[in-house]
């Protein structure tokens, strides 16, 4: 089986794993949110929290902040951003783990994969 590693494709130039300043959860009863926020450094950039792949049940999902601007321009000036995802089925034994470029977070939840 391949990895994603092994693709003999270039690598994206338009995407980073990006810092944030804040990562909590909000318990809605039927549902959770991770809810991240940060300092974009590119006025263009768009914001996405990626859940990484597993094939079996991690103590800690991890999930990537990522920033992407288009064309490989970075517009420099910072530009606050919040962004959320639906944790339904990417939460590990333990919790979560957020990645951010500079740090990681650890939020401990329950209800996950076993």
């Amino acid at each position: 089986m391949a990895t994603f590693e092994s693709c003999p494709t270039p690598k994206s130039q338009t995407c980073r794993v990006i810092d944030f300043d804040y990562a909590g959860v909000i318990d809605l009863g039927i549902r959770r949110l991770l809810v991240v926020a940060g300092m974009a450094p590119c006025s263009n950039m768009t914001v996405s929290l990626q859940p990484l792949v597993y094939i079996r049940c991690p103590e800690f999902w991890g999930i990537e902040v990522v920033g992407c601007i288009p064309g490989d321009i970075c517009l420099e000036a910072l530009k606050p951003y919040v962004v959320w995802i639906d944790l339904a089925g990417i939460v590990g034994s333990e919790g979560i783990e957020v990645i951010g470029a500079a740090k990681t977070e650890k939020i401990p939840l329950k209800g996950g994969c076993s």
